[in-house]
């Protein structure tokens, strides 16, 4: 009923956006007098912001098709190399020829599967491509996944990143952005404890919640405050009638944007206010960058139902992967089974999502990784976002993550 509700309500507030869309033309179009005047830029303006905000959001681009190697640019290829029910492992295939043979380090990237689409790692893979052989996790919206392709849990994410190094081969990296640490600490200690020859040379997390225990932020708190039963009656819907996964049980993208708005809800306020000035003055860059960020910001994803209250349970309520009580499908998760990979860990100060030491925990449960095959990077003035999009990361973070997993090849 609740979703269902939902897309009743965005379906009545087409009519608002089209009357917003003709008024932004009319008063926008440099046909119209009024269009260079205070009052026509003010409600071309504000035009735009209530269309943008009644609109749907469809899966962005990664629109990653060139990169720079040696100095030169090259073109980049958007390949889905393997095919699962609930995600697409998709290779950028960089066209090296002509260029001196390189032996770049093979990099799987797993996107968080936490609202938001893979393409949210638009700036983390730009970053890496010049140097790196880029794979990526590109999740499918659950609405999307029929009931016949059965269910996705957490078990069946550990497995998935499993299966994906091994296609991938021999000497890959594995890198997790934010949720996914925790499933692939979970992968990487069952190959190690299996002496998989495809296990990664080296694991980077970053912003993960390896054990919320420590500095717990805002979605720590509401995990541990709430028991199972509020998690499963409030925020988990069917799918309604029209799409391919109707019927299946979902944690809905439109309330997990709703609780990301709300932890930093001045925030997005002064950004459209801004954005309103933007339009008004005519700064064109500012209000494209806008854009572009609500674009990606806006767009969200479906979880299965499965998946999310086993990771409310396993990874935020009962902190098993840290207390060394995991087990995944009858297979205990050892992360002390691990001593062939390099370990890195990079946190945000200004984290609000993943606190300062969550992170850096995963460290505490590899004891035999050699000493000097474990990094830690605590990087100032950034937050959960910035730790892999944005200068810092391309200037700071992502040149130290390059270092180590060279140095773990």
């Amino acid at each position: 009923m609740l979703y269902s509700l939902y897309v009743a309500n965005r379906q009545l507030a087409q009519p608002v956006r089209w009357a917003a869309d003709m008024l932004e033309e009319f008063y926008g179009s440099p046909t119209n007098p009024l269009s260079e005047t205070w009052f026509g830029k003010s409600m071309a303006a504000s035009a735009e912001i209530v269309s943008r905000l009644t609109r749907d959001y469809s899966k962005p681009a990664f629109g990653l098709t060139t990169t720079v190697v040696d100095g030169r640019e090259v073109a980049v290829n958007e390949e889905i190399v393997l095919r699962q029910p609930f995600c697409q492992l998709t290779r950028f295939a960089r066209d090296l020829r002509g260029l001196v043979p390189r032996n770049d380090p093979k990099v799987l990237l797993v996107a968080p599967m936490s609202g938001h689409f893979a393409t949210l790692l638009r700036g983390t893979v730009e970053a890496l491509l010049p140097e790196h052989e880029v794979y990526i996790t590109d999740w499918i919206d659950a609405r999307d996944v029929p009931l016949s392709a059965g269910n996705f849990d957490l078990d069946d994410y550990i497995d998935y990143v499993a299966t994906f190094l091994r296609y991938i081969g021999p000497g890959a990296h594995v890198m997790a952005v934010c949720q996914p640490s925790v499933p692939v600490m979970g992968a990487a200690s069952l190959m190690a404890a299996a002496d998989d020859p495809m296990q990664p040379r080296s694991i980077t997390l970053m912003g993960g919640p390896i054990d919320t225990r420590i500095s717990p932020t805002v979605p720590n708190d509401l995990a541990m405050r709430n028991s199972m039963m509020w998690f499963r009656q409030s925020v988990i819907a069917s799918v309604p009638w029209g799409y391919s996964g109707f019927m299946r049980r979902v944690y809905p993208g439109f309330l997990q944007l709703t609780s990301f708005i709300t932890m930093n809800l001045d925030r997005h306020i002064n950004a459209h206010m801004r954005q309103f000035e933007h339009l008004v003055k005519g700064d064109g860059d500012s209000a494209e960058s806008h854009r572009r960020f609500y674009d990606e910001y806006l767009a969200v994803m479906d979880l299965t139902a499965e998946f999310y209250l086993q990771t409310i349970q396993v990874v935020f309520k009962e902190h098993q992967l840290p207390r060394g009580v995991w087990v995944s499908r009858d297979r205990k998760i050892e992360p002390s089974a691990i001593s062939k990979a390099g370990l890195m860990t990079v946190e945000g100060e200004l984290d609000d999502i993943s606190g300062l030491g969550q992170t850096k925990a995963a460290h505490r449960l590899t004891p035999n990784i050699p000493t000097d095959r474990h990094v830690h990077l605590e990087q100032k003035g950034v937050g959960h976002y910035g730790i892999f999009n944005g200068r810092r990361w391309r200037e700071q973070i992502m040149p130290q993550v390059r270092d180590f997993i060279r140095a773990n090849a």
